[in-house]
């Protein structure tokens, strides 16, 4: 007999996985946990005679030999099994590894009953409104309602069969969102009473615990969801003593916070955004400061503005002219400056490419700046986190953010962090190791003299703090993995002034074009011959220019 089984504490996906799962194998039994959240048991109770599932308490002993796992990766011997049966797991926590006897599809999307809902649409499967609601309601559960982190395409196409096969909305809507038993409310009351607050490398986690009463039978994770709806903390860690043990309810608003590290510590497990944990014969009062302790192993350190921000802010004084600020943002093409007194160095307001256009188009070209900006001081420094742009930026409606030293230094402006920053981090995060792989590759493609003006150049824009960038051939021909014809870079800033530079360093002819900004550097023998002689402890481990 093949026996269809889930987790404790069974949530819309687990049940859900099972349902669909009989579909698929109309020979498998659906047995139910001992223990279903809340909202499932009220669904289930209403739409009971929809389905087929066997409660725990009508299992009668039976020969099993074969188990269907959905949505976990371990199970309880139920009676009547025999002695390693036949198992195979479908689930979506790809963190876990099944035994090496049993096989397993285990794939990272929302919701296991995704891949199940997978299988149903290429089979041609029919549903009846009900089960497609208790799937879309599985699905919608656990990628909460498509919009987590983990949610995938294949997520959102299940849910959207489900609706053409008949899944009601207005149901999933109701068991989504069922209020809180008074039990649950009283509990909730003592767990927001007792939070506490931690900063861990730059995210901010709430652990809390509480001590339920004996006769307290309902389960904690809508509290949990509760409390993190009413803190938006990016983790929230939930403790509560059941007689003699302590049950761990974690979850994550962040992919930087991996609640599953802490749970495992615990002999619990889940996903980094939801796991749960059962201490035994522990005491909240001892649980509580370990899982406090067990903070950092959860958090990625937070990405810094220091490594999003450009360097060498140009700015622009108070007293320059519309007309003059005009034709620095059409030869530059920057969409704002700060705006620095001279020569204190004080930032006083932003300039913004909106606000020259607004003003020359009301023929206010000799108008000093300071009339036109956005008054103010936001800036940011470059071991601030990357979520404190984000927030200066929407409370400031500032599209760029100066950075300056850190505490104790200088307040002049030393970079800048524009809002295309901070959406390519969001939306394109870069990875850990481009930078590492990207010089051995230009190592191995470059010849040792053409390496040795690539670090000429970048020394030299380096002492200016202006940034450099490889473009054009170089870029195209290293993608597709073939050897450089030609070799272009661009500066972010003063590029006649950059080339100068490099003229009475190295010698050579410049050519400069005022108009366009550009500038270009006539080499010969003796340029070569110069850059080649450099003196090695000038060159150090020099490292490209950001």
């Amino acid at each position: 007999m093949r026996l269809i089984l889930s987790h404790e504490n069974a949530d819309f996906d687990a049940v859900a996985s099972q349902l669909a799962a009989s579909k698929l194998t109309p020979d498998g039994t659906m047995l139910l946990a001992r223990r279903l959240n809340r909202n499932v048991e009220q669904f289930l109770t209403l739409y009971w005679d929809a389905f087929h599932f066997v409660r725990p308490s009508d299992w009668r002993k039976q020969r099993i030999n074969d188990v269907l796992l959905v949505d976990t990766q371990s199970f309880n011997s139920v009676r009547g099994m025999v002695n390693n049966p036949k198992v195979h797991v479908i689930d979506h926590h790809t963190h876990e590894t099944p035994p090496e006897e049993w096989t397993a599809q285990v794939e990272a999307v929302g919701a296991t009953t995704t891949l199940l809902v997978e299988r149903m649409k290429t089979q041609g499967v029919a549903l009846s409104p009900e089960e497609a609601t208790l799937l879309l309601l599985g699905i919608y559960e656990d990628t909460g309602s498509l919009t987590y982190d983990t949610t995938t395409p294949r997520d959102a196409a299940a849910a959207a069969w489900l609706l053409e096969e008949g899944a009601l909305l207005s149901v999933v809507r109701r068991f989504l969102n069922i209020p809180l038993s008074a039990a649950q409310q009283k509990l909730y009351d003592a767990l927001h009473a007792n939070v506490s607050w931690h900063e861990v490398q730059g995210q901010s986690v709430v652990v809390t615990g509480a001590i339920a009463p004996d006769d307290f039978t309902d389960e904690i994770a809508s509290i949990a969801h509760r409390l993190r709806e009413s803190l938006q903390p990016s983790g929230l860690l939930v403790l509560v003593q059941l007689e003699r043990d302590v049950q761990l309810v974690a979850r994550s608003t962040t992919d930087a916070v991996d609640v599953a590290a802490v749970a495992r510590n615990f002999g619990g497990g889940g996903h980094s955004r939801a796991a749960a944990a059962r201490v035994k014969e522990r005491l909240l009062a001892e649980v509580l400061p370990e899982v406090v302790a067990a903070l950092p192993q959860a958090i990625e350190p937070l990405v810094r503005v220091a490594e999003l921000m450009s360097h060498g802010v140009q700015t622009v004084p108070p007293e320059m002219l519309v007309r003059e600020a005009a034709v620095l943002m059409q030869r530059l093409g920057y969409e704002g400056y700060p705006v620095v007194t001279e020569p204190e160095g004080e930032l006083v307001g932003l300039l913004t490419r909106r606000a020259v256009d607004r003003a020359m188009s009301h023929e206010m070209a000799d108008v000093p700046v300071r009339r036109i900006m956005r008054k103010g001081s936001v800036t940011v420094r470059p071991s601030d986190a990357i979520d404190t742009v984000q927030q200066k930026m929407l409370s400031a409606n500032w599209g760029q953010i100066p950075v300056v030293a850190e505490e104790g230094q200088s307040t002049r402006p030393i970079g800048i962090v524009t809002r295309t920053d901070l959406l390519n981090h969001l939306f394109q995060p870069p990875s850990k190791t481009a930078t590492r792989n990207m010089r051995q590759r230009l190592l191995e493609v470059l010849t040792p003299a053409l390496w040795q003006m690539v670090l000429a150049i970048s020394e030299t824009a380096d002492q200016l703090d202006l940034p450099l960038y490889f473009v054009g051939g170089l870029v195209r021909d290293l993608l597709l993995d073939k050897p450089p014809t030609d070799l272009d870079m661009v500066v972010e800033g003063d590029a006649i002034r950059l080339g100068k530079m490099l003229a009475q360093r190295f010698g050579g002819e410049i050519r400069s074009h005022k108009r366009f900004g550009t500038a270009k550097w006539l080499l010969d023998e003796a340029v070569w011959e110069n850059i080649l002689q450099r003196d090695k402890k000038e060159i150090g481990d020099w490292r490209l220019a950001r």
